[in-house]
């Protein structure tokens, strides 16, 4: 059996089921060697994308030779190679902890058939992002690390102009999944789908409610 096969709740195992008739093909930006959500879609050729160049470099000694590895701290000053992949790409996954809504503004001209996006369930139900950032990183931002990233109804909103739905919540909160409008998934109302993010809660010992009060002076864009 392979030891790589988790994600952090059951993010992988709604991606093997929503992408059972995908194109065979993935981006995941953002990611562990260990832990990561396509980490179960065992006949899909994958790209894992980190700014990390350990993680890159131990993902390029212990994954199969169909995932790629690239070592890349993703921007819109450097996505243009990203986009410039010639493939009709079955799942894109975003979980950056910083930027992720402006990453998935960016790459939804490539038309992936499901997306995987990690929402910050501290923002609550407020329609709002984080203003983008080259150089994001969340604890600089706020020593609690619970500002960054995208609200669900914030991600919602732009996948649905893009002609995405809602279709799944990851069951410990924190992951958001969408699919082409035209897909049989039933669609969901982001504002009923969303959970807290019960590891956070756990850690923290505080709820989303708390940590929204913690962090809601700081700037934010609403969309």
């Amino acid at each position: 059996t392979l030891l790589w096969r988790k994600s952090q709740s059951d993010e992988s195992l709604i991606l093997a089921r929503i992408a059972a008739s995908c194109p065979k093909t993935y981006m995941e930006i953002g990611f562990h060697p260990t832990e990561f959500n396509c980490i179960r879609l065992d006949d899909f050729n994958g790209l894992l994308i980190d700014g990390d160049k350990d993680t890159v470099r131990l993902a390029a000694s212990i994954l199969p030779k169909r995932i790629q590895s690239l070592n890349l701290f993703v921007t819109l000053e450097n996505i243009a190679m990203l986009r410039s992949q010639n493939m009709a790409l079955g799942v894109l996954s975003i979980d950056i902890d910083g930027n992720d809504y402006w990453i998935l503004e960016a790459l939804l001209p490539m038309k992936p058939h499901v997306i995987a996006v990690e929402y910050n369930a501290s923002f609550l139900l407020k329609p709002v992002t984080v203003p983008y950032d080259p150089v994001f990183e969340r604890h600089a931002k706020h020593p609690s690390g619970w500002y960054h990233g995208a609200s669900i109804t914030a991600l919602a909103t732009l996948c649905g102009r893009n002609g995405y739905k809602l279709v799944a919540v990851a069951s410990a909160g924190g992951n958001a999944f969408f699919a082409l409008e035209e897909s049989e998934l039933a669609a969901l109302d982001p504002t009923t789908a969303y959970r807290e993010n019960a590891l956070r809660n756990r850690w923290s010992k505080t709820t989303a409610t708390e940590q929204w009060e913690t962090i809601r002076g700081m700037p934010y864009i609403e969309v």
